[in-house]
């Protein structure tokens, strides 16, 4: 019965209609279940060719107010071992943990190595590329600086990336936030997309944003 009156809520947005972000933050709050504590989504789309070399966007960004996630960092080091310990990260090892991930294990949604490891990673490339979770020095994710890499990523870092048509989507923050807070974390992705446009991107960049709670419905943003 909450399901059927959900949905009778959701058809009677104006799907056509353009919001601004305030504006959409605010009315998917309405719709944002009381069951768990659900994210606010975002889609970029972007009028690039991620064919092109230099129109693959990604990176890595702190948002203002974090992500809300509990993030649980592995660490794949032999001299940073301390270090990483004092820092916080959840996992911690060298050959022994490539080894456990290539049998499968999982536990963790970040992975940081100190270069002098990343010649072993190729074993477990196949496993940890497909889920973005491989170790890559554009992402700061390949230092020998682990007490800020893993404060950092504790901290409440995303990653974005742009998926074949040119959209990134990320979550911004949970629904237990501000409204205030969320669309600041929102438009620091906004602004830092616009940062990093290709020069060779010709026309319009920004070519639509929607915004969505986890289970909810999606609202577009006037850009």
């Amino acid at each position: 019965m909450k399901i059927t009156k959900r949905i009778k809520t959701w058809e009677s947005l104006d799907a056509k209609k353009t919001y601004t972000l305030a504006e959409a933050v605010g009315l998917l709050r309405g719709f944002a279940s009381s069951r768990f504590d659900e994210s606010l989504e975002i889609a970029v789309k972007l009028g690039i060719d991620v064919t092109k070399a230099d129109q693959n966007i990604r990176g890595m960004l702190s948002l203002p107010h974090g992500t809300g996630k509990k993030v649980r960092v592995a660490v794949i080091t032999v001299d940073k071992a301390d270090e990483a310990k004092k820092a916080g990260a959840d996992v911690i090892g060298a050959d022994e943990l490539i080894e456990k991930i290539a049998g499968g294990f999982m536990d963790f949604d970040r992975v940081i190595a100190t270069p002098d490891m990343m010649p072993k990673m190729s074993k477990v490339a196949r496993v940890l590329g497909p889920k973005g979770l491989m170790p890559n020095p554009k992402l700061g994710t390949v230092t020998n600086n682990i007490a800020d890499a893993v404060a950092t990523a504790k901290a409440g870092q995303i990653e974005y990336r742009a998926e074949k048509k040119g959209i990134i989507h990320a979550g911004v923050g949970k629904m237990s936030f501000k409204n205030e807070q969320l669309v600041e974390n929102a438009m620091a992705l906004i602004d830092q997309l616009k940062k990093i446009k290709p020069s060779s991107s010709k026309g319009q960049y920004i070519m639509g944003i929607s915004v969505s709670t986890t289970q909810g419905p999606g609202l577009r943003i006037n850009i």
